[in-house]
């Protein structure tokens, strides 16, 4: 005998099995930008980021897409790339520097920005309000890199007490260059160093000028200052340390795989797993506005004793003895 199934047990026999289809779907991938001064081959920077998100779960093109955009050392570029991620409606953008960072805050209200290896004041230079609270789409890990000016010369001077000249290379278009600068020279006449110079730079076709400009009495020291372009010409630097025997204090980790003499600064690897941290956090709901600016809490002092076996110098046991790794 056969039934007749009415109209209403249809409806809701499909609404039923409904449920399991929908259930199959995949879920939706976040899309993730990133933006980088640098340029698209190897770079450390991005690689520790990348390792730090496999370690919190995200297998790139399986649980997560990364749009990747980069101004290969053009800061011109910066603004139309920004334009660019914010176009895409990705889900939240790494900014890897605080001009890049500006220019993405510039580009969109809306998408969660993420800031990391920025070195200048993030509150100076005007990428939030405040730290614990930062409000708005803006939020990141900090390098504070104006507070450890003066360790760095106080290992420079403890590791050559004869310096009495130093000179001092420097991004002049980063806007926090000029308080850099200051504390440099306050640091400095401090510690018995008696001159300092400026080597200013704007581009990487300036670094030729300021290095043929030193006239003798030449420095005996030179400090760099820890900016996206001297990153990118990491290497032009730490050779130029080697070929005019100049002791160089850096404050990144990364000039050291280029050669170059000592660096004193936040741990790296700490300070971009936090900040794939904070992406983890927006991507699953929190707001940037509730995320605090983070700030570096482990500092590493990095020795080259190669490079200084180039260049003639001798770590005293002293600072030796503080060094967190050295490279033989």
């Amino acid at each position: 005998m056969k039934r007749k199934i009415s109209v209403p047990c249809l409806f809701a026999l499909l609404f039923a099995f409904s449920f399991p289809v929908e259930a199959q779907q995949p879920a939706k991938i976040p899309r993730l930008g990133l933006l980088t001064p640098g340029a698209s081959g190897p770079n450390p920077r991005r690689e520790v980021f990348q390792q730090a998100l496999r370690e919190l779960g995200y297998i790139e093109g399986k649980n997560i897409m990364i749009e990747y955009r980069f101004s290969e050392g053009r800061e011109d570029r910066i603004p139309e790339l920004a334009t660019e991620l914010v176009g895409l409606k990705v889900n939240a953008i790494v900014a890897f520097s605080h001009v890049i960072a500006l220019a993405v805050k510039k580009a969109t209200t809306e998408i969660p920005i993420i800031f990391a290896g920025v070195s200048s004041d993030p509150i100076g230079v005007g990428l939030v309000p405040s730290l614990a609270r930062p409000g708005g789409n803006v939020t990141g890990v900090s390098l504070q890199g104006l507070d450890l000016i003066g360790k760095r010369l106080e290992l420079l001077k403890e590791t050559d007490p004869k310096v009495e000249r130093l000179a001092y290379l420097r991004h002049t278009v980063e806007p926090y260059s000029p308080m850099y600068w200051k504390e440099v020279q306050s640091t400095s006449r401090a510690l018995g160093i008696r001159e300092v110079s400026s080597l200013d730079v704007k581009a990487t076709a300036d670094y030729e000028g300021p290095f043929v400009a030193m006239t003798p009495p030449h420095p005996d020291a030179l400090l760099v200052e820890p900016n996206s372009l001297n990153f990118g010409n990491r290497k032009r630097i730490a050779d130029f340390e080697v070929e005019h025997r100049l002791p160089t204090m850096y404050g990144l980790t990364y000039f050291m795989d280029a050669g170059g003499l000592m660096s004193y600064g936040a741990n790296l690897a700490e300070h971009f797993h936090r900040a794939a941290v904070l992406v983890d956090k927006i991507l699953k709901g929190s707001k940037p506005a509730d995320l605090p600016v983070e700030q570096p809490t482990k500092f590493e002092l990095i020795i080259n004793l190669k490079t200084a076996k180039q260049i003639g110098v001798t770590f005293p046991s002293s600072v030796l003895y503080r060094a967190d790794k050295v490279i033989r």
